[in-house]
């Protein structure tokens, strides 16, 4: 009963979000599979490419950890993933944006019992190329944005040859609402809802299996910029929802990012 009154509350708010009508956008965490608690860290830095700042690079490291599928709740016991990134915005409209990115992604595999040691091969490797369109409304002292990603994800295993999921194709809709709680040092609090689609390829059966819902993901953070230094500091939580009717997983992730904000050209 527990796991449907999530799953109601999350189609709730991602609703609730959608009807309401940014500044930038987290370093939010990525997935890391089935566990009680996570932790996410990125330090990143954001490059405007152009003198009128509608060009920008973001490029990031990230770091995951998490605890035991069962009876652990430490987010620090396990060593999760491993993320370089490169993304660059084009704001082309006061309202409208899109962007592309190239990602590598190194992800370790745990046994699903105790005593939890590494699957055989240890991680897998991914590399991502993902397309994002967003629309921004602002609504007096709110900003709304909605989001449409699409990846395109390869995996490998650790000597480079084709893992067990060939590839796969991922569609991402994301809705998020910004409030600002001061002038001075741009101070704000963010939420959001993300709704995650997809299709796989298996590499030895050549099986395709049903694209479909995958998991939901919501988002509270508070975004500081202290006004004499050029640095961004996001502090956050993430409830990750995996899986659907009897067999879904509550994720619990806490994380920062820490972003260098480049000075215009």
């Amino acid at each position: 009963m527990r796991r449907k009154a999530n799953i109601s509350i999350a189609i709730f708010f991602f609703l609730l979000l959608c009807l309401i009508v940014p500044a930038y956008a987290q370093l939010s965490p990525p997935g890391l599979g089935k566990a009680n608690t996570a932790f996410w860290m990125a330090l990143g830095m954001r490059q405007p490419l152009d003198t009128a700042g509608k060009v920008e690079s973001l490029t990031y490291v990230g770091l995951g950890r998490t605890s035991n599928p069962t009876g652990d709740a430490n987010p620090l016991h396990n060593q999760a993933i491993l993320v370089l990134n490169q993304e660059f915005y084009h704001h082309y409209r006061k309202s409208k944006e899109f962007s592309y990115a190239l990602s590598y992604r190194r992800q370790n595999n745990y046994e699903a019992s105790y005593p939890y040691h590494h699957e055989e091969p240890a991680y897998e490797q991914e590399f991502r190329l993902y397309g994002r369109y967003a629309l921004t409304t602002n609504v007096r002292h709110l900003t709304w944005k909605n989001t449409l990603r699409q990846e395109f994800r390869k995996f490998f295993t650790p000597d480079f040859k084709t893992a067990d999921e060939d590839f796969q194709f991922r569609t991402r809709i994301k809705s998020q609402l910004s409030i600002p709680l001061n002038t001075i040092n741009h101070n704000k609090l963010s939420t959001s809802a993300e709704v995650l689609f997809s299709i796989s390829k298996e590499h030895e059966s050549d099986h395709w299996d049903n694209y479909g819902y995958r998991e939901t993901r919501f988002t509270v953070y508070y975004t500081m910029h202290p006004k004499h230094l050029p640095f961004t500091v996001d502090i956050g939580y993430m409830n990750d929802l995996l899986g659907t009717g009897h067999d879904i997983t509550d994720v619990h992730y806490m994380a920062v990012d820490i972003i260098w904000e480049g000075k215009k050209h």
